[in-house]
């Protein structure tokens, strides 16, 4: 099959992306929108772009109205935002955080997510997950004639669960199956981690 996507609308191609780049990280992302008020949803157009400055990008979409989605509007007020990478045992309570909810509403009291301070940053973490990233944002990027907000930020903290980490050599190793991280897939398929493998790069 040959697919031209010229012939194709935007919601059409949109679908056609998320069946075939696959599978792809989840960034469960919690922003404030008022004082102790917090805003939590997820996103799966999201990978890591940088680490000299260590930098992540999330891709964030309009509301069904048109309106910029509360992620991108206290990210870009407030600068602070707390990307977690959500854990299978997450899977349930992320989906109902992906609701579409007024302005100021709080996905965290609406689906009754535990937060836990979150040492050294500004903003607390979601406590069920093993990694999260505190950051700051760094750019917003426009693309689309949505468009589009490309969230740049810049990681300055990281949390992780001491049971997912060892210490080897002075270095540091998650276990990718205690993490046990949710995949996104296309419709409403998500995959999980069966096993893992090791290839080494050649010199």
């Amino acid at each position: 099959m040959l697919i031209n996507l010229e012939d194709l609308s935007a919601t059409s191609i949109y679908h056609l992306m998320t069946q075939t780049v696959i599978p792809r990280p989840i960034a469960w992302v919690l922003t404030e929108s008022a004082s102790d008020n917090y805003n939590l949803a997820p996103f799966s157009y999201f990978a890591p772009i940088s680490s000299n400055p260590p930098l992540l990008m999330i891709s964030v979409g309009k509301k069904p109205d048109g309106t910029l989605k509360d992620t991108a509007v206290n990210a870009i007020n407030n600068r602070k935002l707390v990307i977690h990478i959500a854990s299978v045992d997450s899977a349930d309570v992320m989906t109902q955080t992906s609701a579409t909810l007024s302005h100021g509403e709080s996905e965290v009291q609406h689906s009754q997510v535990a937060l836990n301070k979150f040492e050294g940053f500004s903003l607390p973490k979601v406590a069920e997950c093993p990694i999260a990233f505190g950051c700051t944002l760094h750019e917003v990027v426009e693309m689309g004639k949505t468009p589009q907000h490309l969230l740049i930020a810049q990681i300055e903290q990281v949390y992780i669960d001491d049971s997912v980490v060892e210490i080897n050599n002075e270095r540091l190793l998650v276990d990718a199956l205690k993490v046990n991280p949710l995949s996104r897939l296309g419709g409403s398929d998500y995959a999980t981690l069966a096993k893992t493998f090791t290839i080494k790069r050649p010199q």
